[in-house]
């Protein structure tokens, strides 16, 4: 069997004109000269290139469509009817409502959040519900990188950023609901840094908590962009951008002139960041005013994971986020989402085993966050439950963004009277059919009823994974999430039962 897509993809719309698949190369068994062309093949005869990416990229999101031999499906949630472990033996102490999901990390300035989840970066669509529903759920939340390229009044002098003032709304969307718990963090990769966002941003607006990121999107390469003209490819190499070809040099502007240049791209830098660099970059952010640093990492090499972790245990930086194959947002190439990195359950995997290694050695470790495809409560005790305590937080994106969206959607129409079928029997107003409302006010008293619906929305979902783990926590006689562990799990096939033998790398 295979285990990739056919090519046919929501990435770009297409599909396969016959139900006969050649499982191997994805294509119809029966390919003929009739046809109108709708697959990935056509598409890419069309358009070129520019098909590695995803062409449905903009007011959406999209991810991996790989069905990955192992993920955490293969895991059964164990049970327990004995016992109370973290509470007292009793009625009134050992219920699903005492299960604390409190997490603390930090080396210098703890950060304390209200449950075991992060909102990992993203600054496309409805980011200010979803940094704002962070807020209010009290988990952190990290504003994407490149976000320079999302401020139209953006200035540039002398290589440096010295006008960014879109990145106040961003701080701002969570700064205005802040109540003591979580944080939001800017993320920087290469080109951010080479322009001097992390020191704009905390000298200029006051950030406390930068992220370094290692690939874009975690899925291993910058980004490659088309422009339409030479205008364009000479601004964006003003602005410190890599082009192709260079739109400065005589013989492409005669090429150009003469109808005969070809397309121009801007390409981001890929990050060349080592140790000697890190470190030392490191403790001149915290000396900027940086309380608390952060590393964000994907599913690469098992050498490369452990050598991020021990460059983040020497740095002393507070967390390190891993992202595992299968999760995404649409700005990686499509096969990159689907054939690239380790599934996120084998990551973590790694992960543990570098870190139980480490801590032998007494060396002090990051607090560690997995993500990579999480959208429900069974995954994220599975996750926790799989990190044998090694795990602080696991990090859901695209389903927290998909809350933000379809919270601020949901509220219009029933503004506007037009409330949905599916949501009509619980009633005809915000305050009705937002559940959790009341928990908002209880926290932010009434001015919570004017809150936006899309970070209800985000506050309302999270709440939701949040009560669920409670309830499998309790299921196994655990109130407090310090004590999960993988005897939490029941592994269901021959892979799944390799992994946690340790033979996935043999």
């Amino acid at each position: 069997m295979s285990y990739s897509p056919r090519l046919s993809s929501a990435f770009n719309d297409t599909k396969n004109r016959s139900t006969h698949i050649s499982p191997q190369s994805g294509m119809c068994s029966f390919c003929t000269e009739e046809c109108e062309g709708t697959c990935e093949i056509v598409l890419s005869a069309v358009l070129g290139a520019q098909t590695v990416y995803p062409t449905n990229t903009g007011a959406n999101q999209v991810a991996s469509e790989k069905d990955y031999p192992i993920d955490f499906s293969h895991f059964n949630i164990n049970g327990h009817v004995f016992g109370a472990v973290g509470a007292n033996k009793n009625y009134d102490e050992a219920n699903i409502y005492h299960v604390k999901l409190e997490r603390e990390f930090g080396k210098y300035n703890p950060v304390k959040l209200t449950m075991p989840i992060i909102l990992p970066a993203l600054i496309k669509m409805n980011w200010e519900d979803y940094f704002g529903g962070a807020a209010m759920a009290g988990v952190c939340c990290v504003i994407g990188e490149d976000a320079r390229n999302k401020d139209p009044e953006l200035q540039i002098k002398d290589g440096k950023v010295i006008h960014f003032p879109a990145l106040k709304k961003m701080l701002d969307a969570f700064r205005k609901y802040d109540r003591g718990f979580g944080q939001i963090i800017l993320q920087c990769n290469i080109e951010d840094d080479m322009l001097g966002i992390p020191e704009y941003a905390i000298k200029v607006e006051g950030a406390e908590a930068i992220e370094l990121k290692f690939g874009q999107g975690s899925k291993g390469t910058q980004p490659v962009n088309r422009l339409k003209d030479i205008n364009e490819a000479l601004k964006k190499q003003e602005s410190g951008c890599l082009v192709y070809p260079d739109p400065s040099d005589p013989d492409v502007i005669k090429a150009y002139e003469e109808g005969v240049c070809p397309n121009f791209y801007t390409y981001s830098r890929l990050p060349l960041w080592d140790e000697e660099y890190l470190v030392p970059r490191i403790a001149e952010l915290r000396s900027m005013g940086a309380k608390n640093i952060y590393l964000k990492m994907a599913g690469y090499d098992f050498e490369d994971l452990k050598k991020v972790i021990l460059i983040g245990s020497k740095a002393e930086v507070d967390m390190i986020t891993f992202d595992g194959a299968g999760g995404g947002s649409g700005y990686s190439p499509c096969k990159m989402m689907n054939e690239w990195g380790l599934p996120t359950i084998v990551m973590e995997d790694a992960v543990c085993t570098i870190v139980e290694s480490l801590k032998k050695e007494g060396l002090w470790i990051p607090a560690i966050t997995i993500t990579g495809g999480f959208a429900s409560e069974d995954q994220v005790f599975k996750s926790l439950a799989y990190g044998n305590g090694i795990v602080t937080a696991v990090g859901i994106c695209r389903a927290a963004m998909a809350a933000a969206m379809s919270g601020k959607k949901i509220g219009e129409m029933i503004k506007e009277g037009n409330v949905p079928k599916n949501l009509k029997k619980y009633g005809n107003t915000i305050e009705e059919i937002y559940g959790d409302l009341a928990d908002l006010r209880a926290i932010y008293g009434k001015r919570a009823n004017d809150f936006s619906p899309g970070a209800i929305g985000v506050f309302s979902y999270i709440n939701k994974i949040a009560f669920g783990v409670k309830h499998f926590a309790a299921l196994n006689r655990k109130f407090d999430i310090n004590y999960l562990d993988r005897t939490d799990l029941i592994p269901l096939t021959r892979e799944a039962k390799d992994l946690t033998k340790g033979k996935w790398f043999e």
